[in-house]
């Protein structure tokens, strides 16, 4: 509690009253008010709540007024002393404490998005999506491969590498395709459907940096799952491990950008960007992040890494709702995605 003088403080100083006339009731008389002598500060008793509260007694020369209040804690007075307020020192710990339960409180309370179409349009834009990855990366770009006499299997490094890249592009823009042409009917979109740029004022950046700590506890859920699962790590080396032990630059600069870029684009697009928003139509934001995680995790046919895919949607799910722009989540999805391509190269 902050101390202020008024201009016209003066110090009070009980003396002794004076002495009672003959037969007339002792009264008490008009205190001796010293004009000279500075402001005393009183210390308030302590209390559970509050320690370190300060104040002056101050009153104003009244001639009206013949009475007057002594503070119930006179006997803590301390003559020509004035006791400084001992200085609050910060709590990091509380203050980690207050800034997850403010991210945690952002998401409980969130407001929902406005969503103009039904469920049977997210199940639509969701399994024509997979069904478009799946069509465009098995079977399209494989047959048009065979019929121009090369296989994937007999490419070198930075063919392998280029087959892939050109291979996730058209994946994703294909799943674009669908989302424009399932949603052309809506349009004009409501308000905060697919931003780019957040909406509202959030230090999404040290939302971002939070997201990265928790990328050891992402490693260990994804051990976890296979000793769970009594899952045997693949033996099976990737192409992506094959350009990495033949440390052949630029398969490695091009399945970087497979994973740190394109990937994360379209993922977040989809599932952060549309699945999790569609479903504040129907339940709580809270809800709808962890069902979107689920989503996010099945649809990487993994059943070994679904527990730390389910986490790493959550928190995706949380940096989004609290700053309504997908540049976040694709940012930690992209570092996450780098984390493991660094690991590999291990």
């Amino acid at each position: 509690m902050s101390v202020t003088a008024l201009p016209c403080c003066h110090a009070l100083s009980t003396g002794s009253p004076l002495p009672s006339t003959t037969g007339a009731k002792n009264k008490l008389s008009k205190p001796y008010i010293s004009f000279n002598r500075t402001a005393r500060l009183l210390k308030l008793s302590s209390s559970n709540t509050s320690r370190n509260n300060w104040r002056f007694s101050c009153f104003k020369n009244d001639e009206s007024s013949s009475e007057y209040s002594t503070s119930e804690t006179s006997e803590d007075i301390i003559p020509g002393e004035i006791v400084e307020p001992e200085t609050k020192q910060p709590n990091v710990k509380h203050d980690w404490v207050l800034n997850f339960k403010k991210a945690t409180d952002a998401v409980f309370t969130a407001e929902p998005w406005t969503v103009p179409w039904t469920a049977k349009t997210i199940l639509q834009v969701m399994l024509l999506w997979i069904a478009s990855f799946w069509l465009v990366g098995s079977w399209i770009i494989p047959f048009i491969a065979h019929t121009s006499g090369f296989r994937k299997q007999t490419l070198t490094y930075r063919g392998q590498a280029l087959y892939s890249l050109l291979t996730d592009i058209l994946e994703g823009i294909s799943g674009i395709l669908i989302l424009k042409l399932t949603l052309s009917k809506h349009h004009p979109l409501p308000p905060n459907w697919f931003q780019f740029k957040s909406p509202v004022k959030n230090k999404w950046p040290l939302d971002v940096t939070l997201s990265i700590l928790t990328f050891p506890l992402v490693n260990h859920l994804s051990q976890l799952n296979l000793s769970l699962l009594e899952i045997a790590p693949p033996v099976a080396i990737s192409n992506v491990e094959q350009s990495i032990v033949a440390r052949d630059p630029v398969a490695m600069a091009m399945y970087a950008v497979v994973v740190a870029v394109c990937a994360p684009v379209w993922e977040e697009i989809v599932f952060r960007g549309f699945l999790l928003p569609s479903l504040t139509r129907y339940m709580p934001v809270w809800c709808a992040v962890v069902v979107s995680a689920v989503a996010f995790a099945v649809a990487h046919f993994n059943v070994g890494r679904v527990l730390p895919l389910v986490f790493l949607g959550v928190v995706m799910g949380t940096v989004f709702v609290r700053s309504r722009s997908l540049v976040p989540s694709m940012l930690v999805h992209s570092l996450w995605n780098a984390f493991v391509f660094v690991d590999l190269m291990r």
